[in-house]
């Protein structure tokens, strides 16, 4: 198994805030999203937010690649729909380069018991 910890910020908006946490209900979000989110081989993903910071934390197979498995994924039905509709409420970090959406956070401690 791999971990992958991801960083995006959602527009500074209360309400864009509110709908796009709704859009990520269990009951609301896409089944085909959750479907080709598994079928590229992410096992578990986690959202947190923190005023307008997203974190992701991805845990995949051992042969997952962020880059190619993002690839597929995007690739899949309504997967560049999903993608369009969330871009509505999603801003780049101030510190991304150009075409950097979900940036990947380095890990720089970890306590394992």
């Amino acid at each position: 198994m791999k971990r992958y910890c991801l960083a995006l910020d959602l527009k500074d908006d209360p309400s864009l805030i509110e709908e796009y946490e709704y859009y990520h209900k269990k009951e609301v979000i896409w089944p085909e999203i959750v479907e080709g989110i598994k079928a590229c081989g992410i096992q578990t993903m986690d959202i947190y937010r923190v005023g307008n910071r997203l974190m992701m934390i991805l845990e995949t197979t051992d042969d997952f690649e962020l880059q190619s498995g993002f690839t597929k994924m995007s690739s899949l039905p309504l997967q560049r729909e999903w993608a369009a509709l969330m871009s509505a409420f999603q801003q780049r970090l101030p510190f991304a380069r150009p075409g950097e959406h979900w940036m990947e956070a380095k890990q720089i401690f970890t306590l394992n018991n």
